[in-house]
């Protein structure tokens, strides 16, 4: 189906004020993934605390281990908790919870010490908050139809997206400048010392306390939902209920499980990139552990400016152009990476690869809230989650296999691009709908 032109239509007053709840929710939460499972403290495990592991393993190869488990925890729990906050009234209460979880995680991470003997409860802590950062999208992307209409909902998407990643950026400045920045026995404006990893512990802190503030907004005065809450159901039979669902959709409109599919793909492909984008600096193209926060900070504004074009791309050309633009520039840009070295092509071509991630994010997550039923949010954001996840280990695996397989760190970045060019291939026949569908 083509997508016509949108008609613009005003967004109510006190619906703004509930969308900058919702976007500072995301300015709050993604600096979480930023510094703990991107830029700091998985850099920390991998090349501190793991750097004088016995064994033949690297510490890179554990890291992709532990976030393949966390993939496939939160494909399991996914469903669960689609099928909960289905009930809009759920949503915020579903979202408070994980988010409290996520807070108390960040801040016991300040205990991980720069020993070995700390990699695996390192490990572990990574793993379930990145699990949990993924399983709070259930509750948070289905309230994005309460607060937009079918001609905002790309760049309301999109604003939220680039909320986050001004957010990172705003907090990656401030670890690095009073945490990491500098050489010697202390570090950063702060002069804190540097031995067993102190000051990438209290960093941990500081990202904790940002979370717990920024989300408060719209943990106090996001939608609420209104109406009978439903019966609720067990682990069992919230999977009897996504089986239902999946039936009934695949009655009504089978591009909608296509879309699952490919999407949980190429989803996973661009967490692969950002993921694993400062492991790979740091190992294969000489990026110092300090300067790699460097690179996060114009990773992140490159990210964030591609957010808000990619919405607004979203609104006038559809999110089916821009998905497949964003996504063939990426696998060309990841392919010429690869036979490069060096610190100039690290920053030139991974700020080239972060300036389409926000695009392919931004209108995906906004291409499965048109094509969802209304009243059915809470379920198909759970099976969009649940999709995700359970292709969410392949890009951590390939990614440690290929290392494994080439004993190189530099072969991982091959197993990426393998999982972005499955997403591409699945995604390109899927039929959309139009843009002046009511959402």
């Amino acid at each position: 189906m083509s997508e016509s032109p949108p008609v613009q239509a005003p967004v109510a007053g006190p619906v703004r004020s509930r969308v900058a709840a919702w976007v500072l929710w995301d300015f709050g939460a993604t600096p979480v993934n930023a510094i703990v499972v991107t830029f700091v403290f998985s850099v920390y495990l991998t090349n501190a605390v793991g750097d004088d592991l016995p064994g033949d393993a690297s510490p890179a190869s554990w890291l992709g281990r532990a976030l393949a488990v966390a993939g496939l925890l939160v494909a399991v729990f996914a469903p669960v908790t689609g099928v909960w906050v289905d009930a809009p009234g759920r949503r915020r209460r579903a979202l408070a919870l994980i988010t409290g979880v996520m807070v108390v995680l960040t801040a016991s991470m300040s205990l991980i010490r720069d020993d070995n003997r700390f990699l695996l409860p390192g490990l572990v802590m990574l793993a379930a908050t990145a699990a949990l950062s993924e399983l709070a999208t259930v509750p948070y992307n289905a309230m994005l139809r309460d607060l937009s209409t079918a001609q905002t909902a790309g760049r309301v998407s999109g604003m939220g997206l680039g909320a986050g990643f001004v957010g990172s950026v705003v907090v990656l400045v401030i670890v690095y400048v009073g945490f990491i920045s500098g050489t010697g026995d202390t570090r950063g404006l702060l002069s804190l010392p540097t031995a067993d990893g102190q000051n990438v512990r209290a960093a941990m802190l500081l990202v904790a306390v940002w979370f717990a503030l920024f989300a408060l907004p719209l943990l106090l005065l996001g939608p609420a939902g209104h109406g009978a809450l439903p019966q609720r159901v067990g682990f069992v039979g919230a999977y009897r209920r996504i089986w239902q669902e999946v039936r009934t959709e695949w009655r009504r409109d089978r591009n909608v499980i296509y879309y699952l599919g490919a999407s949980a793909l190429f989803r996973d492909g661009l967490a692969g990139v950002f993921t694993f984008g400062a492991v790979l600096g740091v190992q294969v193209y000489g990026i110092s552990s300090a300067d790699v926060l460097l690179f996060g900070i114009a990773a992140c504004v490159i990210a964030a400016v591609g957010s808000v074009i990619g919405g607004y791309a979203h609104d006038r050309l559809g999110a089916k152009r821009v998905i497949i633009v964003s996504l063939v520039t990426m696998i060309a840009v990841g392919i010429t990476l690869m036979t490069l070295s060096g610190a100039v092509a690290f920053w030139v071509l991974g700020l080239s690869l972060c300036l389409f991630i926000g695009p392919v994010l931004a209108s995906a997550r906004t291409l499965m809230m048109r094509m969802a039923m209304h009243g059915k949010e809470g379920i198909t954001f759970g099976l969009y989650a649940t999709a995700g996840r359970a292709a969410t280990f392949l890009a951590p695996w390939l990614f440690s296999l290929f290392i494994d397989i080439f004993d190189s760190d530099r072969a991982g970045l091959a197993g990426l691009l393998v999982v972005l060019t499955l997403g591409l291939v699945a995604f390109a026949p899927i039929r959309v709908p139009g843009r002046h569908v009511d959402v």
